[in-house]
């Protein structure tokens, strides 16, 4: 079947929630503070680091980025983790839950068989694939990805031009009729950049802010996945 469109769901932060991986390190630690922090620090440096090493020239898988990151903000938090502890926070990616937002947002392209959704992630196949499927929340609608698209193939993160040159290659489809769907705002710049359109998931409410090149902004922005969901179908239907 010839698609209309590819639906691209950007995984960590955009589907799921990375919340538990908070509330874990505060049972861990025994601070909801300075898990609260810790979280927030990890996830910074994890998006540093993948920017660090594609702009060297240098490459390592997500998961590795991941669990460094989480080493770096451990150390600036002056908190020392068992290895085990740290392993018991790796795995937390493979039971993540979904934001509130999104089964009813998926459940509305199960009648839209014309339209091809696919996971697009930074995270290496193996974690996408267990994030995906053992979500209780998340896998339910797996079905609905024809694919898992990650970066693996070309060894550089988002929002580099080469991992939505293998968006386009991998699902066949020109940058003009993907959507990417991203609650990241470099993700929606990397996308733009390249010709894709994008929608921007800003559940928090406060606008567009990101300033870095001010011409690529987002085709759409909504915020729940319902509604961003929905404006798209919209525009496809003119």
């Amino acid at each position: 079947m010839a698609h209309s469109a590819v639906l691209a769901f950007d995984l960590y932060g955009t589907l799921l929630s990375t919340e538990s991986i908070s509330k874990r390190l505060t049972e861990i630690i025994g601070s909801q503070e300075k898990g609260t922090k810790i979280a927030a620090s990890w996830r910074k440096y994890q998006l540093e680091y993948s920017w660090r090493l594609t702009c060297m020239g240098f490459y390592d898988n997500f998961f590795n980025i991941t669990r460094n990151a989480l080493g770096h903000a451990l150390s600036e938090a002056v908190v020392q983790l068992e290895e085990e502890q740290i392993k018991q926070l790796m795995d937390e990616y493979d039971h993540l839950s979904t934001f509130p937002d999104v089964t009813a947002a998926l459940q509305n392209l199960n009648s839209r068989p014309d339209i091809k959704s696919v996971i697009f992630s930074n995270g290496t196949r193996e974690m996408v694939s267990n994030s995906v499927f053992r979500s209780q929340s998340l896998s339910p609608h797996a079905a609905l990805f024809a694919d898992l698209v990650t970066v693996d193939a070309v060894q550089k993160f988002k929002p580099a031009p080469e991992v939505y040159e293998h968006l386009a290659t991998s699902t066949s489809t020109k940058m003009e009729d993907i959507w990417l769907i991203t609650a990241n705002p470099f993700d929606v710049v990397g996308a733009t950049k390249c010709g894709i359109k994008a929608a921007w998931l800003d559940r928090n409410g406060r606008g567009w802010e990101d300033a870095a090149a001010p011409e690529l902004r987002p085709r759409i922005i909504g915020k729940s996945l319902d509604d961003v969901i929905k404006e798209i179908l919209n525009d496809l239907s003119k």
